[in-house]
């Protein structure tokens, strides 16, 4: 039910309903190991980041670590009532991450084996969970249909006020603000095309232009931005602060800051 690369792309594992996890050589396509402990399916695997270790999580509950050379289980950690559905390594390796139908997200430290934060907040089971790549966030989506973020040293999740939102006029893009100070720019399948952040204050209006070739943010400190937004193509991700005047994105979004007002009713 779960396969994974190792980090060299050199080798695959899998968990299967039959129980049992095998590590495979990709070349030959042949079965260099086997991993027996679970009692029931096994819901997801991952290789460690040195590749010489493997996280399972199942559906006994269980979320189990095993080393690759013996094929030996290194450790069980047990903390959810319900079946694992995803279990994910740490960036530094150092931690595992768990998701639960029984809702819950637990983070474990591998060498003392404790739990060390239990995540709370979706109202459905959890089916996905990951690390950011600096190990500070996590995120996890859930049949509750929500996806959401969390800090790893407090344990809480990271959440803002959505201030305004609207349609671009040929209904492919949104733009939106919210109380973390930040402008976001999403198409309609909800994919996140760029972020306009570091702004003083939070966003209180923000509308496109009839081009769609420029919007304009309303700020909560009196100020309003005039931005031109030239789509020369897809964007993944970006940053941008105001401070600055022009930005260029990683592909082909340039974001050109045309006016600023620092005072209700002005005009461009």
């Amino acid at each position: 039910t779960s396969v994974q690369f190792s980090p060299d792309g050199n080798r695959v594992v899998s968990g299967s309903w039959d129980k049992t996890i095998r590590l495979w050589d990709v070349l030959s396509g042949k079965q260099i190991q086997s991993f027996d402990g679970h009692s029931d399916a096994v819901s997801s695997v991952q290789f460690s980041p040195d590749g010489n270790r493997i996280v399972s999580g199942s559906w006994d509950k269980t979320t189990r670590l095993w080393d690759i050379s013996s094929g030996k289980q290194i450790q069980s950690f047990d903390g959810h009532s319900d079946v694992v559905s995803s279990v994910q390594f740490s960036p530094d390796g150092n931690r595992i991450l768990s998701g639960s139908w029984n809702k819950a997200i637990l983070l474990w430290d591998i060498s003392s084996g404790k739990q060390i934060q239990c995540l709370k907040g979706h109202s459905d089971a959890v089916t996905s969970v990951q690390f950011s790549f600096d190990g500070s966030l996590i995120v996890s989506g859930s049949r509750d249909t929500t996806i959401r973020l969390w800090d790893v040293s407090s344990g809480k999740q990271i959440q803002y006020a959505v201030t305004s939102v609207q349609f671009s006029p040929d209904g492919k893009r949104i733009i939106s603000g919210s109380s973390d100070k930040a402008i976001r720019l999403w198409d309609v399948s909800f994919s996140h095309v760029a972020d306009i952040s570091g702004v003083s204050s939070n966003s209180h209006l923000i509308h496109f232009s009839a081009d769609e070739n420029r919007s304009l943010l309303d700020m909560q400190d009196r100020k309003s931005f005039l931005w031109k937004c030239i789509w020369q193509g897809g964007v993944q991700s970006t940053g941008l602060s105001l401070k600055g005047s022009t930005w260029k994105g990683e592909k082909g979004l340039t974001l050109l800051q045309m006016s600023v007002v620092e005072q209700y009713g002005g005009t461009f």
